[in-house]
């Protein structure tokens, strides 16, 4: 870590997946149906790699895995990167996002068995301001959106909500809000899926590094 400037991060990231809703797996549970794969997507709002700004720039991974992620089943991933980000900050990224910057993604590198690739690619991404939905695109490659969950008891534009999930993909202490898919597609790194109707949740992040968590 000697060589890893200070850094953080702070943003959006949501996930589309095929487990059922709500996704066990943010409960630290197997996948509904035995395995998962979804998207995971993530919007940096401010932040720096040492004297790198990253703000604007967005992140998104395509995942697999059997079994329970938190109990010893490691993923399989790709990682696209935004195409606008110039050198300094797709090293910056890559370090990040990576695991080698430690900090959160550090722990979370350790659930991964194996990248299949990264790739520098357009990303749209957009989150309501009142998070009534999320939506992030790779053009021909990926579509994952949602809509937040709401019922017959939900208060008028308050949402559905779990606070200090036990399996947070963002790090601990986060606040999940409950979304149904309206779109999960993926075709790229030898995956193919269209899991539309089922889990998505949101949270925010914040990370820093090298050796905080």
């Amino acid at each position: 870590m000697a060589t890893v400037p200070r850094w953080s991060v702070q943003g959006d990231w949501f996930d589309t997946c095929k487990c059922g809703s709500p996704c066990p797996c943010y409960f630290a549970q197997p996948p509904t149906y035995g395995d998962c794969e979804g998207v995971l997507a993530w919007h940096i709002r401010q932040g720096n790699y040492g004297g790198v700004p990253l703000a604007g720039l967005n992140v998104m991974a395509l995942g697999s895995f059997t079994g329970n992620i938190w109990a010893g089943a490691k993923a399989t991933m790709g990682i696209f990167i935004d195409e606008r980000a110039d050198e300094r900050q797709r090293e910056a990224l890559q370090m990040i996002f990576g695991g080698q910057a430690g900090g959160w993604p550090g722990m979370f590198a350790k659930l991964i068995a194996e990248v299949r690739g990264i790739e520098y690619v357009p990303i749209a991404f957009e989150v309501a301001d009142d998070l009534a939905s999320w939506r992030a695109e790779i053009p021909g490659k990926v579509v994952a959106s949602a809509e937040a969950l709401s019922g017959p008891t939900s208060l008028p534009g308050k949402r559905v909500q779990v606070h200090n999930p036990a399996g947070s993909e963002v790090g601990p202490g986060a606040i999940a809000t409950q979304g149904k898919a309206t779109a999960d597609r993926a075709d790229a790194f030898g995956f193919k899926w269209n899991w539309p109707g089922r889990s998505s949740k949101h949270m925010g992040f914040d990370w820093s590094g090298p050796d905080s968590v």
